[in-house]
């Protein structure tokens, strides 16, 4: 989910180049109602279109698809309550790199031993 028209293309390419097939791109709470296919993994930013709307996003994918989420975001210290799939977050600006290294890591099932140091670990809020 991804609000910026050239982040999202960015994405999109990055992922395809990395031999992974891309449901689409979702920048708003409403597309993402469309979405009939479940992603195994989810890149998710916080600020979308219609606001912060991301963390909420993220929760409902995580809990109708099961799928893992990536946030994707320049400001982590607003997911309030992460998605319950949630593996960490990517920090933007990102590289091809954390991407691919993110996605491979969630989609091996998040072995703690083999984190990548571009995904950080979600805080704990009390």
């Amino acid at each position: 989910m991804e609000d910026e028209f050239l982040v999202a293309l960015q994405l999109e390419d990055i992922l395809a180049d990395g031999g992974h097939d891309v449901l689409g791109t979702y920048p708003d709470a409403a597309s993402v109602a469309s979405l009939g296919e479940a992603p195994d993994v989810a890149l998710v930013d916080l600020n979308l279109r219609d606001g912060l709307t991301g963390p909420a996003i993220a929760r409902e994918i995580a809990v109708k698809f099961g799928s893992r989420v990536i946030y994707v975001t320049a400001n982590p210290g607003q997911i309030d309550s992460p998605a319950p799939t949630a593996v960490g977050v990517v920090q933007k600006p990102f590289s091809r790199e954390a991407i691919l290294n993110a996605v491979a890591y969630a989609l091996a099932g998040c072995p703690e031993s083999d984190r990548p140091r571009e995904l950080e670990p979600l805080q704990q809020r009390a």
